[in-house]
């Protein structure tokens, strides 16, 4: 193979590279002056990741360019044979143009879902994906402080969240300690059996790839909302009257209110 054809087989892959490396950074900027960056990653990380975006895309249509341009700068010392297999419509030239096209299309393809489709949360099918039961609790919660603090009467509960209690509820060994406490907690449903369902939201430690979801189990005497719904749950933690089942203290809901999504889904 002549040297002309050697680089015109590695430009594709280059192309198809900075084309993709561009089109995730131009999607990463839009993210964040639209607001919604923080549906992909923890707000702790966006910064450093906008940061990133914004030296990518200089750098990426720099290479773009370079490649372009060495494109006119290599020299053929081929054969005849070589150049049957370079000139139009032999298969160098096929391939170039293939490798030229999926770079075009990769780059265009990612950039114009990013645009076009809706920025949208983990849903109920997800969660059900990646099991809401306890090995996934103790993923997902680690160990806080706020166990050892619930027997005092002076701790303030009214700050805990879906994670917080799904912690305090795996680590406690004392079910009368938690018996009987108030809570007032938002998350989507994943639908049970019955009249239950699970209360559910995604913590996410750097973005929404390693996302978990933990969830508190729900009985309600009314109509179970249906599945990705949001809802505001006031009630009391009690034990869970199905008796065959792994979860030992649900919510006993007071009252389930509908709401719109949080503009902050996740925990963290």
């Amino acid at each position: 193979m002549s040297s002309s054809d050697t680089a015109h087989t590695r430009r594709g892959p280059a192309l198809l590279g900075l084309g993709s490396v561009l089109a995730v950074a131009l999607c990463t900027l839009w993210l964040a002056v639209s607001g919604h960056l923080d549906l992909y990653i923890n707000p702790r990380y966006a910064v450093f990741t906008v940061v990133l975006a914004a030296v990518a895309v200089p750098a990426s249509v720099a290479g773009l360019v370079v490649v372009a341009r060495g494109a006119g700068h290599t020299h053929d010392h081929a054969g005849p044979d070589d150049d049957a297999a370079s000139r139009p419509g032999g298969p160098s030239h096929v391939l170039r143009i293939a490798a030229g096209g999926v770079a075009v299309l990769v780059t265009v393809g990612v950039t114009a879902a990013m645009l076009v489709l809706p920025p949208a949360t983990l849903s109920a099918r997800t969660a059900q994906q990646r099991s809401v039961d306890s090995a996934t609790l103790s993923n997902a919660t680690g160990s806080g402080p706020a166990v050892s603090l619930l027997g005092s009467g002076s701790v303030d509960t009214s700050g805990y969240g879906v994670k917080d209690w799904a912690a305090v509820i795996r680590q406690t060994t004392d079910t009368g300690s938690v018996l009987g406490k108030r809570v007032s907690l938002t998350g989507f449903v994943v639908p049970g059996s019955g009249d239950s369902f699970t209360l559910t939201r995604f913590v996410i430690s750097c973005c929404a790839v390693d996302a978990q979801p933990v969830g508190l189990g729900v009985t309600t005497d009314g109509a179970v909302p249906a599945e990705n719904q949001w809802v505001r749950v006031t009630g009391a933690l009690a034990a869970n009257p199905d008796q065959a089942s792994d979860v030992r203290i649900v919510i006993r809901a007071a009252e389930v209110e509908r709401i719109a999504q949080p503009e902050d889904p996740y925990e963290y």
